[in-house]
C-alpha cells in the first residue's frame, strides 16, 4: 500500500514538472519569436527612412564646390534658377532646404545662382507684340518670364500692355521678364441647342438665330428616323460654342 502511494506520488510531481518544464519553453519561445519581430521591424524602418545626414550651408559657394562638397554628405544638387545679385557669377545665392535640415543620402539640396550684378538693360515690350517682345528678349540675353492674358475690348489682340520688370530697370532681380497681354474683345459664347429629332429646316433656322451656322449635313441612310430629321449633331447639346465652332449634322435620309 505505501509503495503504491510513493509511486503514485512520484508520477503526480513527474507529471506536474513536465507541465511546468513545458509552460517555461512556451514563455522562452514567445520572448525569443517577439525579439525577432521586433528586430525585423527596426531593421525595416532603418532601411526605409534611410541613412539622415544634415543638410550643409551652401550660401556663396559655387555651384563646383557646391556639387563635391554635397557628395561628401551623399546629396545631390540641382539648379532652379538663376537671377542677378552682388555675389560672384555661378555663387549659390539660395538652397532648399536650408543649412542644417535633415536630409535622407540620395535627396537633391535646390539652389538659385547668382548671375553677378546685372550688367543688361531692359527693353521697352509695351504696345509691341508678343512675338516682337520674345524675340526683344532673347537677343539682349534675357528670358521670357510668365506670360498673362486677359480680354480688353479696348486693346488690339496679341498686344503686350505692362511688363516686369519696367523698362530700363536697374534693380531686376532676374532675367525673366514678365508680360501681361490682350486677348482683344472677348468672343460671345453660346450654349449649343438640341437639334436631334428636329427637320433640318427648323435645326439651321435655330442655329441661326443663335449666331452659329452650320458647317456640314450628312445624310444618313437607314436610320429607322423620320426623313429629313436630325439624327445625330456636334458639338452636343449643352456645349459651350461661339460664332466660329462648326457644327455638324446627320440627317435620316
Amino acid at each position: 500500500m505505501l509503495v503504491s502511494l510513493w509511486f503514485g506520488e512520484r508520477f503526480v510531481m513527474g507529471f506536474r514538472e513536465r507541465i511546468e518544464w513545458a509552460g517555461r519553453m512556451a514563455l522562452l519561445a514567445f520572448v525569443l519569436a517577439s525579439i525577432a519581430f521586433l528586430s525585423a521591424i527596426l531593421t525595416m524602418r532603418i532601411a526605409i527612412q534611410g541613412r539622415e545626414t544634415i543638410t550643409p550651408s551652401l550660401t556663396g559657394v559655387t555651384l563646383q564646390r557646391a556639387q563635391a562638397r554635397l557628395a561628401a554628405y551623399g546629396l545631390h544638387v540641382r539648379v532652379e534658377d538663376r537671377i542677378y545679385s552682388s555675389l560672384p557669377e555661378d555663387s549659390i545665392v539660395r538652397q532648399s532646404p536650408p543649412a542644417g535640415a535633415q536630409l535622407k543620402e540620395g535627396e537633391w539640396v535646390h539652389v538659385v545662382l547668382s548671375l553677378g550684378p546685372q550688367k543688361v538693360a531692359i527693353p521697352l515690350l509695351e504696345n509691341r507684340s508678343l512675338r516682337a517682345a520674345q524675340i526683344e528678349l532673347l537677343s539682349e540675353g534675357l528670358q521670357v518670364g510668365e506670360i498673362s492674358s486677359a480680354h480688353l475690348p479696348e486693346f488690339a489682340p496679341d498686344v503686350v500692355l505692362e511688363q516686369d520688370p519696367p523698362a530700363s530697370a536697374a534693380n531686376a532681380l532676374s532675367p525673366h521678364v514678365d508680360m501681361l497681354v490682350s486677348l482683344g474683345a472677348e468672343t460671345a459664347a453660346y450654349v449649343m441647342p438640341a437639334l436631334e429629332g428636329k427637320p433640318l429646316a427648323d435645326a439651321q433656322q435655330e442655329l441661326t438665330a443663335a449666331g452659329l451656322k452650320v458647317d456640314k449635313v450628312t445624310q444618313m441612310p437607314l436610320t429607322g428616323k423620320p426623313t429629313g430629321t436630325v439624327t445625330a449633331q456636334l458639338p452636343l447639346r449643352g456645349a459651350r460654342v461661339d460664332a466660329d465652332t462648326p457644327v455638324e449634322l446627320q440627317v435620316a435620309q
